[in-house]
């Protein structure tokens, strides 16, 4: 247990102490303010447990965090088994995500990707096609950042190669961010 604390605070040490990380951070909370304000969605995916936290964060948004409060749009591309089993089936699992953007993305939306990777083929698709769109891109990511850090608008970045770490601190930034987000919305 000693190793695993030890790993976490020297990751939280390190993403405190990293302005570009703030600053991301800080950028993803106004952009995401300014989304819901504007009565517009977030979208929401990833793979494996980041699709699970897709669906975290999605269902904090639709019902709350910590404060009663009205209901916001957010959608997990990632719950949609008949969606998510027929286009891969049919077409590619890379676009399962992208095609969703396309059905049902706006103007004004957010993308939210999340990859520890940084590399997962089916969210690069989904930046690409949000752009296409002029939707917002902000990804949760791992590593170096991947592919992913150059092609979303707003990359946050967490610099370690430990999977479970990584989505330990995706998560605690998603808390961070709803948080953030009840204290402005009404």
């Amino acid at each position: 247990m000693k190793k695993y604390l030890e790993e976490m605070y020297e990751l939280i040490r390190l993403i405190q102490s990293d302005n570009n990380i703030n600053l991301s951070i800080t950028n993803a909370i106004s952009e995401t303010i300014l989304c819901l304000k504007n009565n517009r969605k977030l979208l929401i995916a990833g793979n494996g447990g980041s699709a699970s936290q897709a669906q975290h964060f999605s269902g904090e948004i639709v019902g709350r965090y910590k404060k009663e409060r009205k209901g916001y749009a957010a959608i997990a591309l990632t719950a949609d088994s008949s969606i998510l089993t027929a286009w891969s089936n049919d077409y590619s699992f890379d676009t399962v995500f992208s095609r969703q953007i396309e059905a049902l993305g706006k103007k004004g939306d957010i993308f939210f990707g999340l990859s520890t990777s940084g590399n997962s083929k089916n969210i690069i698709e989904a930046v690409k096609q949000a752009k296409d769109q002029t939707i917002k891109t902000i990804c949760l990511l791992g590593n170096d950042g991947g592919k992913l850090k150059n092609l979303c608008d707003i990359p946050i970045v967490i610099p370690s190669n430990n999977t479970p770490r990584i989505q330990e601190i995706h998560l605690f930034l998603i808390h961070c961010l709803c948080e953030e987000l009840e204290k402005s919305l009404p």
